[in-house]
């Protein structure tokens, strides 16, 4: 299960994401008048932290995995999206919104490691399918 590449990879998108709750950008979404939006972030963002570590364990069955990732992809880019709505309502783009920045570049390097980890597993999928046609 360690072994393999995508597990790192999924593990590592866990960690950016679990990040997130201890970033600026978490805080200004519950912190917003309108509950609704941070609320709904949190649901979301803990939709997209946790299901790259459900779909790690799901090694056995490779299909099953690459949809839970497909799931996790989706939830992703609802949490980008969330997150850049909260990021130009705080007022834009600018060097005081550093903090916040280094949020959104989390959640983006955490999109592109679950990519990886979905090509990843693709290429296992067609290892294995490669190899049946051997035999």
């Amino acid at each position: 299960m360690i072994q393999r590449i995508q597990s790192v990879l999924l593990f590592l998108a866990f960690l950016l994401n679990g990040s997130i709750f201890f970033n600026a950008l978490y805080h200004h979404a519950v912190t917003d008048p309108q509950q609704w939006m941070g609320i709904s972030f949190a649901i979301v963002l803990t939709l997209a932290a946790l299901l790259p570590l459900v779909s790690i364990f799901l090694y056995n069955n490779r299909q099953n995995q690459l949809r839970w990732i497909n799931i996790g992809l989706l939830a992703q880019l609802i949490t980008l999206g969330f997150s850049c709505g909260i990021y130009v309502s705080l007022g834009g783009f600018g060097t005081f919104l550093w903090d916040e920045t280094i949020g959104l570049g989390l959640l983006m390097l955490a999109l592109v490691v679950q990519l990886v980890a979905r090509k990843k597993i693709k290429d296992d999928i067609e290892l294995v399918k490669s190899m049946d046609r051997i035999r």
